[in-house]
C-alpha cells in the first residue's frame, strides 16, 4: 500500500526569495533608482539596490495594504459609533535576536513607508530606551542580564505604548546611547501623533511581566498592529554580533568616555574572545530562552542568510 504524503499544516504562507521576487511583479512598484541609494547607504552601506527593490519594497507595499485597511476600519467605526476623530497611530513591531539587523529593517521601512504616502508621518522608537539605567542594573545585579525581560522598566514601556494607542497627542520616551551603553540622563524623545510608529526591540513579543511588581504583566503585542520577526541561523547571529562588537571598539578608540573604550585598547584576538564569551553567556541564552519562542507570534517572519540577504519570507495567513 502506497504511503500517503504527510501534509504539514502551518499558519504561514512561505515564500522563497525567488518566489517572493516573482510574486511582487503582480503589484506596480516604484523602484529605487541609483541616485536615491545614498540615503539607504547611510543606514547600511552593504545594502544593495536589488535587495531593496526585490525584497523590501514589496514588504513595505504589503504593510501599506494593512495600514490602509486599518485606516478604513477606523473611519467606519467612527461613523458608526459617532465618536470624535481621534488619531490612533498604526504600530509596527520589529523583533529578533541581537545583531540580526532590527534597526536596519526599521530604518529601511521608515523611508519606504514614508515614500509610499508623502503625507504620512513615520517614527521609530527602540525599546532599548526602556532598559533600566546601568546604575540600577548594577544595584540589582542585572548587568549580566541586560536585554533579558527583567532588565526593562516595563511600567514605563506599558505607559508609553498605552498612551500611543489611546491617541495621546504628545508622548515621550527615554533615549539610549550605544556609545555610553546606557540611558542618557534627562533626555527624552518627543513623539507627536505619528501615522505609523515602528517599535523595535528584543522584547516586543514577550510576556511583559513587571519584575518589580509581579501582579502587573501585559503583552506589548496587544498594542501592535503588525509584527515582524527578523530571523537568522545562530551561527550567523554570533558572527554578526562579534563583527558589531569590533565595530563598536573601533569607533570608541579615541573616546575615553565610550563604554567600549577599555575593550578598544586590547588587540583584536582578545576582543574577539571577549565578544564570544559575552555571546555565549548572555546573548545566546537570551535568544534561546526569551526571543526565539516569540517567533511564531509574528505576522511576518523574514529569514536572513549570509551578508544579511533575505532568503525566505513567511506571512501569517
Amino acid at each position: 500500500m502506497k504511503k500517503l504524503k504527510k501534509i504539514t499544516i502551518t499558519p504561514y504562507l512561505k515564500f522563497t526569495r525567488k518566489r517572493w521576487k516573482y510574486l511582487s511583479k503582480s503589484i506596480p512598484l516604484e523602484l529605487i533608482r541609483n541616485k536615491d541609494i545614498s540615503k539607504f547607504k547611510k543606514i547600511d552601506d552593504e545594502i544593495s539596490i536589488n535587495e531593496i527593490n526585490k525584497i523590501y519594497i514589496p514588504i513595505s507595499k504589503l504593510i501599506n495594504f494593512y495600514v490602509n485597511a486599518n485606516l478604513s476600519r477606523q473611519i467606519v467605526l467612527e461613523q458608526f459609533l459617532g465618536t470624535n476623530n481621534i488619531k490612533i497611530p498604526y504600530v509596527i513591531g520589529i523583533t529578533g535576536g541581537v545583531a540580526v539587523g532590527k534597526s536596519t529593517t526599521a530604518s529601511l521601512l521608515k523611508i519606504l513607508l514614508s515614500n509610499l504616502s508623502k503625507h504620512r508621518k513615520v517614527e521609530i522608537i527602540t525599546t532599548d530606551g526602556f532598559l533600566y539605567s546601568n546604575q540600577i542594573l548594577n544595584e540589582r545585579k542585572l548587568m549580566q542580564k541586560k536585554g533579558f525581560p527583567q532588565s526593562y522598566d516595563m511600567y514605563s514601556l506599558e505607559k508609553f505604548i498605552s498612551d500611543i494607542k489611546s491617541g495621546v497627542k504628545k508622548v515621550t520616551a527615554p533615549v539610549y546611547s550605544h556609545i555610553t551603553y546606557d540611558i542618557i540622563p534627562n533626555k527624552k524623545r518627543i513623539i507627536i501623533q505619528p501615522d505609523i510608529l515602528i517599535l523595535e526591540g528584543l522584547n516586543i513579543l514577550q510576556n511583559g511581566i513587571d519584575y518589580q511588581n509581579s501582579n502587573n504583566h501585559f503583552f506589548i503585542s496587544d498594542f501592535i498592529d503588525f509584527s515582524i520577526y527578523v530571523d537568522a541561523p545562530k551561527n550567523l547571529l554570533k558572527k554578526w554580533y562579534i563583527n558589531r562588537f569590533l565595530k563598536f571598539c573601533r569607533s570608541a578608540l579615541s573616546n575615553p568616555h565610550a563604554y567600549f573604550y577599555h575593550y578598544s585598547q586590547l588587540n583584536q584576538k582578545k576582543i574577539i574572545k571577549i565578544a564570544q564569551k559575552i555571546w555565549n553567556k548572555i546573548n545566546k541564552i537570551n535568544l534561546e530562552e526569551n526571543i526565539i519562542p516569540t517567533k511564531k507570534r509574528a505576522n511576518l517572519i523574514i529569514t536572513k542568510g549570509y551578508n544579511h540577504s533575505i532568503t525566505q519570507i513567511q506571512l501569517r495567513k
